[in-house]
């Protein structure tokens, strides 16, 4: 059966069962786009929803970011995690606004010449805010493809040469049905194509896919990654910013000290905090945020 003959039942699919998300929404900015596709990595829908919805009504344009110090993008951000990630919006910000008159590009090669974009968050900032035909590759369009396409439970780690060849075949001709496309999939594999618990019972294409009509194979491939949280540097390095973040002005080692009991790793923590530019030093012994 010809690839193609999946398009029809994930864009009838999609446009039943599609989420109305603030970001997709017709009168949703770029702005709103890029700032989602931001906060979205590694992070749920249901955590990002109303961080998005603060951080647009405070800064509506990238313009307004722009203006604001990088320390202000750092305490919005709140416990997405990743705060990193804070930073690179700024500096997007700051590039659009130097670069694009502060309109956020239409371009893939714009695009992704901002601080912290890289060819997936490109391509769909492009699809999803304006239209274009791009192969837009997340996790969720990977595990659909992969399994309804060549059979296999999940992708491999990083994506292939060939993986992105048979994106690319499958994108719809027409731009606008191209850019349709690259959201009903990646919504397809978030609500129905799972990674835990795929409801094939409900999916519009279990009749074509490749890994359900071969009886749903384990996979065999090298172990997947586990992310761990309790004890790591990453717990360490929240709860220490979330001590810059609560307070108003700099502050003092010994209440960092109260906020993680392993000297050790605090001070580790500490110092790759002030290494990535997400904590300035204010003297001997305050710090705060940039």
């Amino acid at each position: 059966m010809p690839e193609s003959s999946l398009h029809e039942p994930v864009l009838a699919w999609y446009a039943e069962h599609q989420r109305d998300l603030p970001w997709r929404r017709p009168e949703a900015s770029a702005w709103s786009v890029l700032v989602s596709e931001l906060m979205l990595q590694q992070t749920p829908v249901a955590r990002v929803l109303p961080v998005h919805e603060a951080w647009l009504e405070r800064w509506p344009t990238p313009a307004d970011l722009a203006a604001e110090p990088t320390g202000e993008a750092v305490r919005a951000w709140g416990r997405l995690g990743y705060p990193r990630r804070a930073l690179r919006l700024h500096g997007s910000a700051v590039a659009i606004v130097k670069r694009h008159d502060g309109v956020v590009p239409d371009a893939y090669d714009d695009l992704v010449a901002l601080p912290g974009v890289g060819d997936y968050t490109a391509a769909a900032v492009a699809s999803f805010a304006y239209g274009r035909r791009h192969v837009v590759l997340d996790t969720n369009v990977r595990r659909v493809l992969a399994r309804a396409v060549s059979g296999v439970e999940f992708p491999t780690t990083a994506v292939t040469r060939a993986e992105r060849d048979l994106a690319t075949g499958l994108l719809p001709d027409d731009e606008a049905t191209a850019a349709t496309w690259a959201v009903a999939v990646m919504e397809l594999g978030a609500l129905v194509c799972t990674a835990a618990a795929p409801r094939c019972g409900t999916c519009p294409i279990a009749g074509r896919c490749a890994w359900n009509q071969a009886g749903r194979p384990a996979y065999d491939g090298p172990a997947r990654r586990t992310q761990a949280w309790a004890g790591t540097d990453r717990q360490c390095r929240g709860r220490l910013l979330a001590v810059l973040r609560d307070s108003d002005g700099p502050v003092h080692r010994t209440s960092l000290d109260a906020a993680w009991a392993d000297g050790t790793q605090r001070t580790r923590c500490l110092e790759s905090l002030l290494a990535d530019a997400l904590v300035t030093r204010t003297g001997p012994d305050t710090y705060a945020l940039p």
